[in-house]
C-alpha cells in the first residue's frame, strides 16, 4: 500500500522534473542558463548547510567535491569563496573516525584549494595526511576481520560509497604530494571492494555483502524477484570512477583496470537509462518506487559526459543520454536553487520527493553540470 500511494504521488509531483524524449532530443544546451543554474544551487545550498554528524562529514564532502569540480570548469569565484570559507571553518579537519571512508571525503575539497592557492600558511593538509596514513597503514576492526555482520565489514572499504569516498582523495594527495604509494594503497583497498561487491554478471556494485546473492532463500530481492542494485550506490562508484582517472597518472601501471572498469559500467548504466532521463533508485526493479533520483542521476551524468569530454566513452552514442539526462536534472532544480529528487540518507533503494533535498544532492548537480558545460 504505502509503494502504491507513492507511486500514485510520483505520477503527479513529478510532471516538472521528467522531459519528454523527442522535447530533449531538439533542445539545445545553452551554457550561460547551465552556470546560472549551478550558482542558483551553490548559493541556495550555502544559505541551507545541513550535514549528517558534523560540518567535515561526508555529506559535505559530496558537496564540496562537487564545488571544486564546478570551480575547475568555470573558474567562477563564488565556488573558491565557498571552498575556502568552508575550509577555513573546518580548521582543515576531518571527520574523527580515522578508519573509516566517509570522514575523509572532505580532504578533496582541500586538496582542491591547496592545489589552487599559494599564500603562504593559508592551507593546513596534516590533519589529511594523519588521517591517510592511520587509514591506510595502521590496523582496525574492519582490516582484521573480526566484524562479522551481514554487510560484509571484513575488508577497509565494504561499502560501495567508499569508492567515492576515500580514492579520489588518496589519488590527489598521491599527485600532490608526489607520493605514489598511497596511489598504491589505493588500488590494493579498491581491489578489495571489487572483489567483494562487483557483480560481473549485471556489471554493477552491491551497497554491501547484504545484497550479494549468495543461492539460497535468505537472498535479499526486489519485488520483482531481481537483485538490488542501488542507483546512488553504484553513482558513487562510476562517479569516483571519473574523479579518480580526472587525477590518475596516465602510465600509471593499473590505470587500464579503472579505465575498463569505467567502460563497462557506463555501459551498464547508459543500457538503464528511463526515457525521461533520470535513473530510479532501484536500477533493477525502477517501477517500485517509479520517479527519477537526482543524486544518483546526477553522478551518472557527470561520469558519463567526463567519458565523453576525455574520448573514452563514444560522444554519439553517450552524449545525447547525457544532455536528456541534464536537461531533466535542471527541471528538478526550484525557481530558488534547491534542488529536489534527492533521495535521502540511506544504504537502499527508497523514494524522494520535489521537496526532499541534500547537500550531496546539490553536489551531484554541480558535478554534473561540470562537465556537461564542456560537451561540444
Amino acid at each position: 500500500m504505502k509503494k502504491l500511494v507513492l507511486k500514485l504521488l510520483a505520477v503527479y509531483t513529478l510532471i516538472g522534473c521528467a522531459v519528454p524524449h523527442k522535447a530533449v532530443a531538439q533542445m539545445a544546451l545553452d551554457n550561460s542558463e547551465i552556470e546560472a543554474s549551478m550558482i542558483k544551487a551553490l548559493e541556495w545550498q550555502e544559505a541551507h548547510p545541513i550535514f549528517a554528524i558534523a560540518p567535515t562529514d561526508w555529506t559535505a564532502g559530496a558537496y564540496y567535491t562537487g564545488v571544486a569540480r564546478a570551480h575547475k570548469t568555470t573558474k567562477d569565484m563564488m565556488y573558491m569563496a565557498a571552498l575556502k570559507n568552508q575550509a577555513y571553518n573546518n580548521d582543515w579537519q576531518t571527520y574523527n573516525r580515522l578508519y573509516h571512508a566517509d570522514d575523509v571525503a572532505i580532504s578533496y575539497s582541500y586538496l582542491y584549494v591547496g592545489m589552487n592557492d599559494n599564500r603562504p600558511g593559508f592551507v593546513n593538509l596534516e590533519p589529511t595526511q594523519k588521517f591517510l596514513d592511520a587509514h591506510l597503514f595502521e590496523d582496525n576492526i574492519w582490516k582484521s576481520g573480526k566484524d562479522k555482520t551481514t554487510s560484509g565489514k571484513t575488508i577497509l572499504w565494504w561499502w560501495c560509497d567508499a569508492l567515492f569516498m576515500a580514492p579520489p582523495v588518496l589519488n590527489l594527495y598521491a599527485k600532490h604530494t608526489n607520493q605514489p604509494k598511497y596511489l598504491d594503497e589505493m588500488h590494493k583497498f579498491y581491489m578489495e571492494t571489487y572483489n567483494q561487491l562487483f557483480d560481473k554478471e549485471e556489471r554493477l556494485f552491491a551497497r554491501d555483502m547484504r545484497y550479494v546473492w549468495k543461492g539460497n532463500n535468505k537472498d535479499e530481492k526486489e519485488p520483482n524477484g531481481k537483485k538490488i542494485f542501488w542507483s546512488r550506490g553504484n553513482g558513487w562508484v562510476l562517479g569516483g570512477l571519473a574523479l579518480l582517472l580526472d587525477d590518475m597518472p596516465k602510465e600509471y601501471k593499473h590505470r587500464p583496470f579503472y579505465e575498463n572498469l569505467f567502460k563497462v559500467m557506463a555501459s551498464r548504466i547508459l543500457e538503464l537509462q528511463p526515457e525521461d532521463g533520470l535513473w530510479r533508485t532501484s536500477l533493477l526493479c525502477p517501477e517500485a518506487y517509479d520517479h527519477g533520483e537526482v543524486s544518483g542521476s546526477g553522478f551518472y551524468t557527470f561520469a558519463l559526459a567526463w567519458g565523453v569530454n576525455n574520448g573514452i566513452l563514444d560522444k554519439e552514442k553517450y552524449q545525447p543520454a547525457v544532455k536528456k539526462a541534464w536537461q531533466a536534472l535542471k527541471k528538478c532544480q526550484h525557481s530558488d536553487g534547491r534542488v529536489g529528487w534527492v533521495q535521502n540518507i540511506g544504504a537502499s533503494p527508497e523514494p524522494a520527493s520535489a521537496d526532499s533535498w541534500q547537500n550531496f544532492g546539490t553536489g551531484a548537480f554541480l558535478m554534473a553540470g561540470s562537465e556537461v558545460l564542456k560537451l561540444k
